[in-house]
């Protein structure tokens, strides 16, 4: 697997950059590989010496702050990490991008002492962290959360279920929203987000079922039975859970999904050139035909773009610049552009595209994952039209993610 960076990154990319980069290809090459068979074969078991691998490597810890004992490394080294793995694996990226979503959450909504608590042992890879806001009745709709939580004496007590929870099985915390007041009281009031041991009483987390793909990676369901947590397990302020899950949702789960739609995009056009160029037709091979040639610079260009998308994107919100709705053009594009090329790539290979042990079966069914979480096509162009609009809302993008942002009390203050 070549480790050469693109030209057009370029502009994105610093000397650090490329070395994580290269860094990121050879531990995909020499492990992730390696474990991706058995994966597709046990999709009923849950990787974990993925897990370890990557904490071993400070992964997790990749946007953490360096007093936290984090890299500080930033979005566009988070991206490099998805991406690169998500070439050769999307569970394995999905199993990163997944505890980086929460871990963000902590890091720009947490007090001074649940960071000092709970950010080092993220960024040491000896804690891994989910966030739980789906539910089995209202899906993604957060005003529409039906989990309660009940102040009791200095504490909390949370009741309801949450499901396709990323990491379900693997986190030892997970960011928990639920509803704090009545159902009359706007979502932006009504929220909260706490933090949740994984060992407290009554949560359970329901046994891991295999998905349609990304066999290895575990998102699951919770159950929450009247658990007491205290108050200083509270992120941010009461009534603040909507900002939690928005901003989470913003400056991590759309850039890290559009990371691994860009891996396993990477991994379609791989894929298929290499089978046209060695599938023998008339006097030569498939890649000789100009009508398949046509379908595959179409793949080529779709990467090139989706590329582009996604690196200046993040490279804007490292720079605290006010990108949004780039990054959600990013995700929304880039899984579009993704799954034609998917498309293409099933027809390009005939009936090999068919068979169980060729990866483009698994890549295509992967790249399904990349579309409902953070909003589906729909919610994405609706937040678009916004913006084309000029209808503002909160940027979350330059309210958090300079470094400095993460120590205001409220972050919604203006």
């Amino acid at each position: 697997m070549p480790t050469t960076t693109p030209t057009a990154l370029t502009p994105y990319l610093t000397r650090d950059h490329h070395q994580l980069w290269h860094e990121a290809d050879a531990f995909a090459a020499d492990y992730v590989a390696l474990r991706v068979p058995r994966m597709e074969a046990s999709p009923h078991k849950v990787e974990r010496r993925t897990a370890q691998l990557m904490a071993e490597r400070g992964w997790f810890g990749v946007t953490i702050p360096t007093q936290y004992g984090g890299m500080a490394a930033g979005h566009v080294a988070k991206t490099v990490l998805i991406h690169r793995t998500g070439v050769v694996s999307a569970a394995a990226a999905a199993l990163l991008q997944a505890t980086l979503i929460p871990v963000g959450a902590v890091q720009h909504w947490g007090s001074t002492e649940q960071k000092m608590r709970w950010l080092p042992q993220a960024a040491g890879g000896t804690l891994l962290f989910s966030i739980a806001v789906t539910e089995p009745q209202t899906g993604g709709h957060i005003g529409g959360i039906e989990t309660v939580a009940e102040p009791d004496g200095g504490w909390w007590v949370i009741t309801g279920s949450k499901v396709h929870i990323g990491n379900s099985h693997l986190a030892g915390l997970h960011v928990v929203v639920a509803r704090t007041a009545p159902n009359d009281v706007s979502a932006s009031q009504a929220l909260t987000a706490f933090l949740v041991e994984h060992d407290r009483k009554g949560l359970t987390v329901d046994r891991h079922r295999p998905g349609l793909g990304l066999h290895g990676f575990t998102a699951g369901l919770l159950r929450l039975d009247r658990v007491r947590i205290p108050e200083a397990n509270v992120l941010g302020d009461v009534g603040q859970g909507l900002f939690v899950a928005q901003s989470s949702s913003i400056l991590y789960g759309r850039p890290n999904l559009t990371a691994v739609s860009l891996g396993i995009h990477e991994a379609l056009v791989k894929t298929t050139a290499q089978w046209l160029d060695s599938r023998p037709r008339y006097d030569g091979h498939l890649s000789d035909l100009p009508v398949l040639r046509d379908r595959l610079g179409a793949m080529q260009a779709r990467l090139q773009n989706a590329l582009g998308l996604a690196y200046h994107a993040v490279h804007l919100l490292d720079r605290g610049l006010a990108c949004d709705s780039h990054l959600i053009g990013a995700k929304h594009t880039g899984h579009e552009l993704a799954a034609a090329s998917a498309r293409d790539a099933m027809e390009l290979h005939g009936a090999r595209a068919l068979d169980g042990d060729y990866p483009l079966q698994r890549l295509f069914r992967d790249i399904q994952y990349t579309y409902p979480p953070a909003g589906t096509g729909e919610f994405q162009r609706i937040h678009l039209a916004k913006t084309a609009l000029g209808e503002t809302e909160i940027e979350w993008s330059e309210r958090l993610a300079a470094e400095a942002a993460w120590a205001r009390l409220d972050p919604t203050a203006t």
